[in-house]
């Protein structure tokens, strides 16, 4: 890890590909087909952040530290803003509420979808993790219950640090409308986890204005350019 980390993170290309999404309440399975993308290749830092935002809601303070005590819609603000200042194409509308629309045409940040985020976690692998949980994630049996800084721990084959373990990461999908309404997803396991969170398919959900200090994000970038 150099000190880049300290500022805004590499964008790592992830190829197409195919990924089952599972949900264990529903005990329901279905496939989505993933397009090439860019994705942050470790979770939003809370320096990065705060160049972008000019903010430091993080409870646990260190500038490599990923950024966490953020909700889903100070995620979204964030993807735009940062869109703004490098002279790109904000990917969402109406952000001043919970019905957000994407602009998939856009070019700027976004949030991963939970089809992106599981396909780049999984990097060509079928098992529950890329690795040895210990080598890959910081999770409660080894994270003395606390927040790491980020690329701590070895990188997937793809070379995407943190996917599992250290924060639970947003994604742009509502998790269930019918009966959670606005909720969205949140995936990857955090440091006060349990092994059994710390999984390719696992699923959470949260609410789009919660701030909780086990959740941070990373971003994404349509297409591969």
């Amino acid at each position: 890890m150099d000190g880049n980390a300290v500022g805004r993170e590499e964008m790592i290309a992830v190829p197409a590909g195919r990924v089952t999404l599972s949900d264990r309440r529903t005990q329901r399975s279905w496939q989505v087909d993933v397009a090439p993308f860019r994705l942050g290749g470790y979770p939003v830092t809370q320096a990065a952040y705060a160049q972008v935002v000019g903010e430091w809601p993080s409870t646990a303070r260190g500038e490599r530290g990923p950024v966490e005590g953020v909700s889903w819609l100070d995620a979204v603000l964030y993807c735009n803003s940062r869109s703004r200042q490098e002279g790109l194409t904000p990917s969402y509308r109406q952000v001043d509420s919970e019905s957000v629309a994407w602009d998939a045409s856009a070019d700027g940040y976004r949030l991963p979808t939970e089809a992106e985020w599981e396909h780049a976690c999984r990097a060509g692998t079928t098992g529950a993790r890329y690795g040895p949980l210990d080598e890959i994630a910081w999770h409660r049996a080894n994270s003395g219950e606390r927040i790491h800084e980020v690329g701590g721990k070895r990188p997937n084959a793809w070379g995407l640090h943190d996917m599992l373990g250290n924060v639970w990461e947003w994604c742009w999908d509502v998790y269930d409308a019918e009966v959670y309404k606005t909720y969205r997803v949140l995936r990857g396991g955090g440091w006060f986890d349990e092994p059994w969170s710390c999984r390719a398919s696992v699923r959470r959900r949260s609410h789009p204005t919660f701030r909780i200090d086990d959740v941070g994000f990373r971003v994404a970038r349509s297409g591969t350019a």
